[in-house]
């Protein structure tokens, strides 16, 4: 490790179940990681997937001290290594949804329905919230734990002196003093007027009282909250010099770490495929969430979710094509684009985006059906999950532009028959992408972002260094035409099967 020294930037990323840790040189080459997983090399916190899960089995916490403990080994280990601190620029990181007490509700804590309930009420809607807040109320966003406290214990909420999120907390221990929180990871709270960009006095009176001194001013994203703690320098060696740049979520982190830039989506696709998008103008609605952009002040990042993912391909997989993903490439290659105007809406869990559970398939004339043959069926899924993808995307205020990209992620980014209909069905080209530390890379990014003045400079122009995408797939002609044409007939069957569920009248 003691070779040629190279100044640097650390990325970090306090993630649910490890802090991990990224040296990034001034070439944007990755030449150092670690990381501490909690439930293997901190057993003595007797965490599970690095959370407690509580008897009501709603509530989940991580003990905040394990997170602190976890960066000290890793210290002490690059210290053991040789790692020479003095060339480290900057430093920054990212940390996952919830927020710091000494046992800290998680991303996954579901606990907060009646608060969530409450704000909504409090500020005329859950789609007033979501115009405001960019997302209605969710039981994880910070502001609802936060009720939930001061309202079952109110002395602990009034001795408490600051209200962290993750991601500024462990800022905080790098500073020696609270980091302020940034307006990215902000605006997952239910608390940020996304466009303003201050805390919204309605939400945080209707959350607890003096809620607004205990969180301090947001700051942007790129902006450098301090210079590293004499701690740092006396025990590692760090220079006095070096910057802390404002730390973000994990989710935010990611985008930057995949570089996306205007008109670019991300879909990774896993047990739950999920949606980076770079927006200009927002259209907040009731489902997805909208952020401010971490690297660009004037935009904004949004964020949707699908349950029923890899596990379902796998199923249509296992059904239709005799459990062989080369049978499976073979019926999407003998199958035409746009499947002969058969749509299918496959959902075995109950799909949050939108709310629909169960196989609904529909011939060209509208009429549902009971079955397809088995290469129009595996057609019929992957078309209808990219395309259910671009309509809840678009409304979200989502525009497909000239320079768009498409970044695949996640087991099913490997197929590229797969990726040709992604590819057809956005009428964009698809790249694919390492991304397995995206939050850590991201944050060290943010951190050279930081160092050359943030908002001032252009993030692309600060990572155009960074290791290119790879061309995976490009849309076949005519594409477009077909899909102009599905697009619009796919979102008013949805909104068929929506209605049907609810059992209001179509």
């Amino acid at each position: 490790m003691a070779g040629p020294a190279r100044r640097c930037c650390l990325g970090w990323d306090f993630s649910t179940q490890q802090v991990k840790v990224v040296a990034v040189d001034e070439n944007l080459n990755v030449f150092y990681e670690d990381s501490v997983h909690f439930d293997r090399d901190l057993p003595e916190f007797g965490t599970q997937g690095g959370v407690h899960i509580h008897k009501d089995g709603l509530t989940v916490t991580s003990p905040v001290l394990m997170w602190v403990q976890a960066l000290d080994i890793i210290l002490e280990k690059m210290k053991a290594l040789g790692f020479d601190f003095s060339q480290i620029l900057a430093l920054s990181g990212a940390g996952q949804a919830c927020f710091s007490i000494s046992d800290s509700p998680v991303w996954m804590d579901s606990s907060t329905t009646a608060q969530c309930r409450q704000l909504e009420a409090a500020m005329g809607g859950a789609q007033a919230l979501s115009c405001l807040t960019g997302s209605r109320a969710y039981e994880r966003f910070t502001g609802n734990q936060i009720a939930k406290i001061f309202q079952q214990n109110p002395e602990a909420y009034s001795l408490t002196e600051r209200i962290s999120l993750v991601s500024s907390f462990a800022a905080s221990l790098f500073l020696g003093s609270y980091s302020p929180i940034d307006y990215s990871d902000g605006s997952g709270m239910n608390l940020l007027q996304i466009r303003d960009k201050v805390w919204s006095q309605a939400c945080l009176g209707a959350c607890a009282p003096q809620l607004e001194e205990k969180l301090g001013l947001p700051v942007p994203s790129s902006s450098v909250a301090g210079t590293i703690s004499s701690y740092y320098v006396q025990r590692y060696g760090f220079h006095p010099g070096c910057k802390v740049v404002a730390f973000t979520g994990d989710n935010p982190a990611s985008l930057a770490g995949m570089r996306l830039e205007e008109g670019d989506i991300v879909v990774s696709l896993g047990t739950s495929d999920t949606l980076f998008l770079w927006l200009q103008e927002p259209m907040p609605s009731l489902e997805g969430h909208i952020f401010c952009n971490p690297v660009d002040p004037q935009h904004y990042m949004a964020l949707l979710c699908f349950k029923n993912g890899s596990l379902m391909r796998e199923r249509i997989r296992d059904e239709s094509a005799s459990c062989s993903w080369s049978e499976f490439s073979k019926a999407l290659q003998a199958t035409e684009m746009g499947n002969g105007g058969n749509l299918g809406f496959y959902f075995d869990v109950m799909e949050i985006t939108p709310e629909i559970v169960g196989r609904h398939r529909f011939n060209a004339e509208n009429c549902e059906v009971s079955a397809f043959p088995r290469d129009v069926e595996i057609r019929a899924l992957i078309e209808g999950q990219f395309m259910a993808k671009r309509i809840h995307a678009e409304g979200l205020g989502y525009r497909v532009m000239p320079k768009t990209k498409i970044l695949a992620t996640g087991g099913a980014s490997h197929n590229r028959d797969i990726l040709q209909v992604l590819a057809d069905v956005f009428g964009a080209p698809v790249y694919v992408t390492d991304t397995a530390n995206s939050a850590c890379v991201g944050s060290a990014y943010r951190a050279f972002h930081g160092l050359a003045a943030g908002a001032e400079v252009p993030f692309a122009d600060v990572v155009k260094l960074a290791p290119q995408p790879r061309l995976a797939a490009t849309p076949t002609p005519g594409a477009t035409q077909v899909y102009e044409a599905l697009l619009p007939q796919y979102a008013k069957l949805e909104q068929r099967i929506v209605s049907q569920t609810r059992g209001a009248p179509e």
